[in-house]
C-alpha cells in the first residue's frame, strides 16, 4: 500500500480489526520510510446487479426503489423493511448472476412477505400483479387461506 505521506510503495500492517460485521477489514498501517502512520479500509468489490425493465430498458439494481415499495406494502404493518431490503438485496447478489428480471425481483419480494406478513404481501401483490378488479383481489386472498 502506499503511503499517503511520502509515496513509498511500502508499508506494513500493525492491526487489523473486521468491521461492520465481518464486511469489511479496517488495517493500521505505518510506513518504513517516512514512520508515518495512517488507516485503509478493505471492502469486498461487488459486480452491480443490472435490472432488465418491463420496457426492455436496463438499469443499475436501486435499493430505495424496492425500499419505497416495501414501505408502501408495509405501512403500519410490523415488518422490519430495511433488513427485508438487505435480505432481497444479498439474495440477488448470491445468486452470481449480473442481470434480473422485475418480474425476478417481484417473485422473490413476494415470497419473502408471504412468509413474514400477508397484509403486506396483499398490498404488494395487488401493485405487482396488477390487479384488474375485486374478484382478482378475492382470488389471492383466497389463495392465502387455502394454504394454512
Amino acid at each position: 500500500m502506499k503511503c499517503p505521506a511520502c509515496a513509498a510503495q511500502d508499508s506494513r500492517v500493525l492491526d487489523s480489526r473486521p468491521i461492520d460485521d465481518g464486511a469489511s477489514i479496517r488495517r493500521r498501517r505505518e510506513c518504513p520510510a517516512c514512520g508515518k502512520r495512517f488507516t485503509t479500509y478493505e471492502v469486498i468489490d461487488s459486480v452491480p446487479i443490472t435490472v432488465l425493465k418491463k420496457d426492455g430498458t436496463r438499469e443499475f439494481f436501486d435499493k430505495h426503489k424496492l425500499e419505497s415499495g416495501l414501505l408502501k406494502a408495509c405501512h403500519k404493518r410490523p415488518v422490519d423493511t430495511a433488513a427485508l431490503v438487505h435480505e432481497i438485496e444479498q439474495e440477488l447478489t448470491n445468486s452470481l448472476v449480473s442481470e434480473v428480471t422485475t418480474s425476478q425481483i417481484g417473485e422473490v419480494v413476494m415470497k419473502k412477505l408471504r412468509e413474514i406478513d400477508e397484509v403486506a404481501y396483499v398490498r404488494f401483490a395487488s401493485v405487482y400483479r396488477e390487479f384488474k378488479d375485486v374478484d382478482t383481489f378475492l382470488e389471492e386472498v383466497k389463495k392465502i387461506i387455502r394454504s394454512k
